[in-house]
């Protein structure tokens, strides 16, 4: 009898063990997803939508695939109420990030601007953006998975500052496997990105603020200024643009988020938050210190 209980203690510590319910959010957010996308493509295939427009419907319905995954899988599996996504304060957390991600990659561009690298070739229809605004599927999903699981689910027991380390080098590493990058764009990636999106998500303990901030950063980039994302151009966007100049200020083929001025902008806002974040308590220290 003992024996029974004791092995029913173990499997349960295994299976709440923080590793394993990081594996086991990533596989059920990343296949879910997948699967939904897969089906919805054969059914979009018998419309007469454009390419473009079936694209967005898919990626926006991929959208709330994840969610829904994400809330419920973790609402059962770890019985408490999803906070991280909480509508309260929605508003003011989807604005503030959305206006910082703008700000910080206008500041990213102004900079190509000034060194003459920037240069505006047509001002298309604003019907061009419509496109972009997919990048919201690509701000929910990877804020959920880094973010929501692995940054969260690591700051329980290591805190937050070893956490915010490992979910960067792994946000910059995957971005490695995207057209065009580097070493550098990776290492970029993982400073600007990595540490500001978490340190943002640190500041309000919702996932919404670093989406905001994330889906802006992407879509003023692209969808405004016409320049790549994360090395991958996209077909549209409301200016027409040449993009050039030297590889430090430019980016390169990667695009603008491998330059150095947005890893300087970045990382000044995400000192800004840290020193927020400590001011008003919201820094989790590791186990082994509480």
């Amino acid at each position: 009898m003992e024996t029974k209980k004791t092995s029913k203690s173990i499997w349960r510590k295994i299976f709440y063990f923080p590793l394993t319910r990081i594996i086991i959010g990533l596989v059920a957010c990343v296949a879910v997803v997948k699967i939904g996308q897969l089906g919805l493509a054969k059914l979009l295939d018998h419309s007469s939508i454009s390419h473009e427009y079936k694209t967005l419907i898919s990626v926006l319905v991929a959208a709330i695939i994840v969610l829904l995954v994400y809330i419920n899988l973790y609402r059962y599996y770890e019985k408490r109420k999803i906070s991280e996504l909480s509508t309260d304060k929605l508003a003011k957390n989807l604005v503030t990030g959305v206006l910082l991600g703008f700000v910080l990659q206008s500041l990213t561009i102004g900079v190509i601007y000034l060194n003459k690298g920037f240069s505006v070739i047509s001002v298309n229809s604003v019907a061009y953006l419509i496109p972009s605004f997919g990048m919201v599927t690509a701000a929910i999903f990877e804020e959920l998975l880094f973010r929501g699981i692995i940054f969260r689910i690591t700051e329980e027991k290591l805190g937050s500052y070893i956490a915010l380390a490992i979910s960067a080098l792994i946000f910059g590493a995957l971005h490695l496997l995207n057209p065009n990058s580097t070493l550098v764009s990776g290492l970029a990636v993982a400073i600007e990105a990595g540490l500001l999106l978490g340190a943002a998500y640190i500041y309000t303990r919702n996932l919404w603020f670093p989406i905001g901030i994330h889906f802006a950063w992407n879509f003023t980039q692209s969808g405004i200024y016409g320049a790549s994302t994360s090395g991958s151009a996209i077909s549209k966007s409301l200016l027409t643009t040449k993009i050039g100049g030297p590889v430090i200020i430019s980016g390169g083929q990667f695009g603008p988020e491998s330059s150095i001025q947005a890893v300087i902008f970045c990382l000044i806002a995400t000192v800004i938050l840290m020193v927020l974040n400590h001011r008003q308590n919201k820094i989790i220290k590791p186990y082994w210190i509480k």
